[in-house]
């Protein structure tokens, strides 16, 4: 997933030697792009997006590996999910960041760029499929809670995660193993994904369109089992018939009747209520997840497919823009995921607490 984004000014002109000849051949660094004030801050706040991103994701996995209620389904996806966008952050940004300090050239040589986009590739591919991983799992929870054990969860979502990474393997080595077209130029000092339209198609669909129908399709059931679910637990009230007692004397006075009047009594057991609540705060972080991962990386995508298919030259500008929107959703996915997990709010406190 190349990063294409020109936030340099235009290349400094040669001067003219005295025998007029130009100086570029004389001195190497005569085409070293210069920074404008923009750029500058614009690679500082990608700067610290890298930053935030790697160490609030390696939180959440120290997080995970110290607590011991944490050893358990989801958050063994949550992890999953971590491990991604901490790779993301400390192997693919980084050099993302350094090719744009380069002016867009690639001068790290042959190798080193096919591990690059080979890992981009793998992590960004894994870090949609965990997400994906996470919302089937509250999808099933949710519908099938009677059937889906703690002993199944675990089992299904191990299963999840080790399909996630293998997918995401198969994806990103392809073009290497089967020489699914060239991801180097050595004479424009290119490097990118490979823009052969057959995998164009078979990344694009397996690394997000796939994926993006899941991830819709089991929100829409998770939404309408919540809905459910909430209409069904509405409070009982019991409201007794007043009940009237009259007392009569033997000599003929007038009659006094005294009514005994009860309070309403209402029944809710507390368990619903606690359910209610958690499947609403459920649906309401998987909505918010999943919004957020469509929003970052549905215009990379859409550009990406469409680029190889319709010779369509997308602005080197944009291109950029799309690829670190999509980068971003790296960091906003353990905002959300915690966010709304108390028990990691609780932990957090905990495990900076015990550091001093």
């Amino acid at each position: 997933m190349d990063l294409m984004v020109n936030f340099t000014s235009a290349r400094a002109p040669p001067s003219p030697e005295p025998n007029g000849s130009l100086g570029a051949a004389a001195r190497p660094d005569a085409d070293a792009p210069i920074l404008s004030v923009f750029g500058v801050l614009v690679l500082t706040l990608l700067g610290f997006l890298v930053a935030a991103t790697f160490a609030w994701n390696l939180l959440v996995l120290a997080t995970i590996l110290r607590v011991r209620t944490f050893h358990r389904v989801p958050h063994n996806l949550v992890a999953s999910m971590a491990v991604s966008d901490v790779l993301v952050a400390g192997l693919v940004m980084p050099l993302s960041l350094a090719h744009e300090l380069a002016g867009r050239r690639w001068q790290l040589g042959r190798r080193l760029c096919q591990l690059w986009i080979a890992g981009d590739v793998l992590c960004c591919t894994a870090s949609i499929w965990n997400v994906t991983a996470i919302a089937l799992d509250r999808y099933w929870s949710t519908t099938r809670h009677l059937e889906y054990t703690p002993r199944t969860r675990r089992c299904v979502s191990n299963g999840m995660i080790a399909v996630t990474w293998a997918l995401s393997a198969v994806i990103s080595l392809a073009p290497l193993l089967f020489g699914w077209g060239e991801t180097y130029s050595a004479q424009s000092e290119e490097c990118q994904v490979s823009r052969e339209p057959s995998y164009a198609v078979f990344s694009t669909v397996g690394a997000f369109y796939l994926p993006l129908c899941v991830v819709l399709f089991v929100y829409c059931k998770i939404y309408k089992a919540a809905r459910l679910r909430v209409g069904s637990w509405k409070p009982n009230r019991v409201a007794p018939v007043p009940a009237a007692v009259q007392v009569k004397d033997a000599a003929p006075q007038p009659q006094m009747a005294f009514t005994e009047r009860r309070p309403a009594v209402t029944f809710r057991m507390e368990g619903h209520t606690w359910r209610e609540q958690k499947e609403q705060r459920a649906a309401l972080m998987v909505g918010i997840l999943i919004g957020v991962f469509v929003l970052c990386w549905i215009p990379f995508f859409i550009t990406e497919l469409a680029g190889p298919l319709c010779s369509w030259d997308v602005p080197a500008l944009w291109k950029s823009v799309f690829l670190w929107l999509g980068y971003s959703n790296s960091f906003f996915n353990p905002l959300i995921y915690t966010a709304f997990n108390k028990n990691y709010s609780s932990a957090f406190k905990t495990f900076f607490s015990k550091q001093h």
